[in-house]
């Protein structure tokens, strides 16, 4: 509201005595309004060191060095215009030292025509250092609470969130607007939500603490429905006479998908150990069974008898089969590792897999690179290929494509923190990617399974990719399996690389010459929805100098593509859940942003899965990628812009 103007008094030099005499203790200075000071109080006496005897006669300005948050000459204005004027100045003590005053000045008329300046004084100093020691104790816990990993969020006794941090944002997926003011129960699914606020009732009641001061894992929902694991701690304070009640949330996603995965693992090792076995065992009894079959039929005259007994030893005989698949699961089949080139194997098997495969389906053979050298047991390998092309024919009953590529990979340490059951170091890989009906989560978490199968009864034993598994695992290597319901499937083996300049000891090695990360500064949109995959993305990137925006969708992308103009490069996985693809989303974010590069990536072999030609100038990176290949394509992509 508009200050009320105040009309000069007039007073006369015995009333400012007066006045200064019943008002001694306090700050009290009366200067003329040019500056000159005809009266100063004990109390300024004891605020600022200056005696009244040095006061009197000085200017005001110059004695206190006055610093005042606008020119003299416009506050000599104001007291003429408004008859007051009233701020926060800093004053110098006697002894050097800074005191901050809050003043009120009054213009007055004196009886002799000239105009003086009543000027009552507060020490404020202390408040205002107790003011800055708060703001930079809350910056400080501010900062704390950005970076920290942990989200944060605080309640009243009522259940009223009252804070939220920005992990806790990105967390839940609301932002602290839209949350503050509401019961935290909204972040809860139920039947916790319709609970939670029975708890702290009961608590304030009884005292008796359920999750106050202990950690426990809980169910939280997010803002888009939901639900995901997650550790909370929570901690109590009184602030104002009412309880607070602040919990730390941790998101278990990744670490309980860590501990499936090992569990799995550990499953497939355990069911290995028992199939291979009892397959061992069972070869022994197969064994009598068939070389007694043969010792009578060689004893019966040719007949019905002799014919039922060949059928039972055809029965023997497919019983040994699976036996053998049985084994190379639990991996104990025999196997004959030697030095061979994988590509060369597998271009000399094509004709025999496209034979197989029938006319209805294409099949290509990539080589990427050379030295695909390892050791391993040719023909069991073949046995592998053929299991995995066998099971793709049958995913595709109306035809398709299937391609087979082999490659040089590097996993690094990021990758196998990520995959408890891999190790890091030099494979070869081999892709094998179809077009078929791909498989749903539920089946690929069953896939290697010995005995698992989606076919009809009687058309299958469910021990290919069992097979499959135990050899790759016999041989020191890796499987994984990528599909997605309706885009086909991708099995990738990886073998241990074997190094050929290391296998000739007469050839001369040289030392290691390799160069820095190629680095920048640009900013990069990464779209990854396996959050762990994100984080590791992330962090290399970070690493190399770049600034990184995430999305774990594309939806969110495209919402951070609009309120951001300076990004330079999209990096986007391609399948994703959502309802938006990688490609789909690059193909919106180059209608907002023709000149933007991007970069795909996907764990599928087949590069033309990733782009689907619309996507011009773009570029595509495997899964699993080092760090140098991110960072080489990267720069290649930005450099030609």
């Amino acid at each position: 509201m508009p200050h009320r103007l105040i009309s000069p008094r007039t007073a006369s030099p015995q009333e400012l005595d007066v006045l200064v005499h019943v008002l001694d203790g306090a700050d009290i200075i009366i200067h003329r309004l040019e500056g000159t000071i005809t009266h100063w109080s004990i109390g300024c006496e004891n605020m600022y060191g200056w005696t009244r005897e040095e006061a009197v006669g000085e200017k005001v300005y110059e004695l206190l060095a006055t610093r005042a948050p606008e020119p003299f000459e416009d506050i000599q204005a104001q007291l003429r215009s408004r008859g007051f004027w009233q701020g926060e100045i800093v004053h110098r003590h006697k002894s050097g030292h800074d005191i901050v005053v809050a003043t009120r000045c009054v213009l007055v008329n004196l009886s002799d025509g000239d105009l003086a300046v009543i000027q009552a004084n507060s020490d404020v100093t202390a408040l205002r250092r107790a003011e800055e020691t708060v703001r930079s104790r809350e910056a400080h816990l501010s900062s704390i609470l950005e970076t920290v990993p942990d989200a944060m969020v605080v309640i009243d006794q009522k259940g009223i969130v009252i804070s939220f941090s920005k992990a806790a944002e990105k967390l839940f997926g609301l932002s602290s607007d839209q949350i503050c003011g509401r019961n935290v129960s909204e972040l809860m699914p139920n039947p916790y939500r319709d609970a939670h606020d029975g708890y702290i009732g009961h608590y304030l009641e009884t005292g008796e603490k359920r999750i106050i001061g202990y950690g426990r894992v809980v169910t939280g929902r997010r803002a888009d429905g939901t639900h995901f694991p997650m550790e909370l701690h929570v901690g109590e304070a009184t602030a104002n006479g009412e309880r607070i009640f602040t919990g730390f949330v941790r998101d278990l996603t990744s670490r309980m998908k860590i501990e499936e995965d090992l569990r799995q693992a550990q499953k497939m090792e355990a069911v290995g150990q028992l199939t291979g076995g009892l397959a061992h065992d069972f070869n022994n009894l197969l064994t009598v069974i068939s070389g007694n079959l043969e010792m009578i039929e060689d004893k019966l005259q040719p007949g019905p008898l002799r014919d039922m007994l060949r059928e039972a030893q055809d029965a023997a005989a497919d019983g040994a089969k699976l036996t053998g698949q049985l084994l190379a699961f639990g991996r104990r089949q025999p196997l004959s590792p030697k030095q061979v080139d994988l590509g060369r194997l597998i271009t000399s098997f094509s004709d025999l897999l496209r034979r197989t495969l029938g006319e209805d389906i294409k099949l290509s053979t990539v080589l990427s690179g050379s030295q695909f050298d390892a050791l391993v047991d040719g023909s069991q390998l073949q046995n592998a290929i053929l299991n995995i092309a066998l099971n793709a024919r049958d995913a595709m009953p109306k035809g398709g494509a299937l391609t087979i590529e082999v490659s040089r990979v590097s996993l690094d340490a990021d990758y196998a923190k990520m995959y408890p059951e891999v190790r890091s170091g030099n494979f070869v890989l081999i892709s094998m990617t179809d077009t078929g009906a791909g498989m749903a989560d539920e089946v690929k978490k069953r896939a290697i399974e010995p005995f698992f199968t989606t076919k009809d009864v009687g058309s299958g034993t469910g021990l290919g990719l069992s097979m499959v598994y135990g050899f790759v695992k016999q041989s020191g290597g890796h499987l994984q399996i990528y599909s997605e319901v309706g885009r086909g499937t991708t099995i990738r083996i990886y073998l241990p690389a074997l190094d050929v300049v290391r296998a000739h000891p007469f050839i001369q090695q040289a030392g290691p010459t390799e160069s820095p990360l190629p680095k920048g500064t640009e900013l990069v949109l990464v779209v990854e929805d396996d959050a762990r995959v994100r984080r590791v993305a992330v962090a290399r990137l970070v690493t190399m100098g770049y600034s990184v925006l995430e999305a774990e969708n594309g939806r969110r992308a495209l919402e951070i593509l609009e309120q951001n103009e300076n990004i330079a490069l999209l990096f986007t996985d391609i399948v994703m859940p959502g309802g938006l693809s990688g490609d789909e989303v690059a193909g919106e974010a180059r209608k907002l942003r023709p000149e933007l590069a991007v970069l795909f990536t996907s764990g599928y072999s087949e590069p033309s899965l990733a782009t689907h030609e619309v996507i011009a100038g773009a570029q595509w990176l495997r899964k699993p990628y080092t760090a140098r290949e991110l960072a080489t394509k990267i720069r290649e992509l930005l450099d030609e812009r």
